[in-house]
């Protein structure tokens, strides 16, 4: 009978967790679509264009997922839909730099080195949105990404008080696996805005208005 007792409790819990991960997605892609464009020339014009991190080689070079994120952006900043470029991604060692080997491909593509930020503290999609609030004082983005990421990440940063869009940076490059992880990720972010997570790293204003890059 006791036994009875745990696989019904089981059973319940088991369904609240289904529940509560399908009706978080369900929000998520809700909320965020009407701010998700396929084509450069239906999207606003933002302040800046922001790149989340994805995989670099040992070498510098940027994975596919990350290089058609950054031609993306430079296609954004040339249809002058964006004045700015801000560049997020984890550079927690020496020997791990997402962002400089970007910097390196736009100014190589014709990008001017002045409106490039670089953030080497994005460690995920929330730290990007909120270090781009509350370190470059950011007030408007275009995403520049997949369309598995794009509904967290615009998500994200609207519920911070960014005004955001997304444009899909596919180019082919995606794998079943992009989707099914995303699913789960959904649910840190209820957490993360829930209790205001606070990234690892702050750090001194840099405002995303300058001219320069500011050290960066």
């Amino acid at each position: 009978m006791k036994l009875k007792r745990y696989f019904i409790l089981a059973a319940y819990g088991a369904g609240a967790v289904l529940v509560f991960i399908f009706l978080t997605n369900l929000v998520i892609y809700a909320d965020s679509k009407p701010y998700i464009y396929r084509n450069i020339k239906d999207v606003s014009e933002a302040q800046t264009v922001v790149i989340p991190g994805a995989a670099v080689s040992s070498d510098g070079g940027l994975s596919n997922i990350f290089e058609d994120r950054v031609n993306t952006a430079i296609e954004l900043y040339k249809a002058k839909k964006a004045s700015k470029i801000l560049v997020s991604g984890d550079n927690s060692t020496v020997a791990h730099n997402e962002v400089n080997p970007v910097r390196n491909y736009l100014i190589n593509k014709g990008i001017p080195d002045e409106d490039i930020f670089l953030d080497h503290a994005g460690f995920d999609t929330y730290s990007t949105m909120y270090r781009a609030r509350d370190i470059f004082q950011v007030s408007s983005i275009i995403v520049s990404t997949q369309s598995f990421h794009l509904p967290r990440a615009v998500f994200i940063a609207r519920s911070l008080g960014l005004k955001a869009y997304g444009v899909s940076a596919d180019a082919g490059h995606i794998l079943f696996k992009n989707y099914i992880r995303e699913i789960f990720a959904n649910e840190k972010v209820v957490f993360n805005l829930a209790l205001n997570r606070v990234p690892k790293f702050l750090g001194d204003v840099i405002p995303i208005t300058g001219t320069r890059n500011n050290g960066n």
